[in-house]
């Protein structure tokens, strides 16, 4: 089993990239979601997130890469990958895995963290300032 975890706000190619490349990982892909008052602790700005949890919930499950979504509220899913205890671990390349929550625990019941690349220009916030003109 493969995880993953973001907030997923306004979905973009550098998501669906992400989630195709987790999938690659193994034979199922969970994916965990920031519920909407988790993402405003996390301090993305007062606007955010633009899309509610539940449509963020459905829109990732709808995609082909993805086995299963689960919202999860705390401020970070090291509870959730606990109790998944997955085989492997992905986060974006833009994390350093010093920085990646529950890297520790998934390599120490043997399994693996994978870093994916970004794809160039694709992120929530730089579509929101082209929406926004700036």
């Amino acid at each position: 089993m493969v995880f993953t975890n973001g907030v997923f706000d306004l979905l973009h190619v550098g998501h669906v990239t992400l989630l195709e490349a987790a999938r690659a990982e193994g034979e199922a892909l969970v994916v965990g979601i920031n519920s909407d008052a988790s993402v405003r602790r996390l301090g993305k700005g007062s606007d955010r997130p633009v899309v509610p949890e539940r449509e963020r919930a459905r829109l990732v499950a709808a995609l082909a890469a993805v086995d299963c979504v689960v919202l999860f509220a705390e401020d970070t899913p090291l509870a959730l990958i606990r109790a998944l205890r997955p085989d492997v671990l992905v986060k974006g390349a833009d994390y350093a895995r010093e920085a990646i929550v529950g890297a520790t625990d998934v390599e120490g019941w043997g399994g693996r963290v994978v870093r994916v690349p970004l794809v160039k220009d694709q992120s929530t916030t730089g579509l929101l300032e082209r929406l926004r003109g700036g």
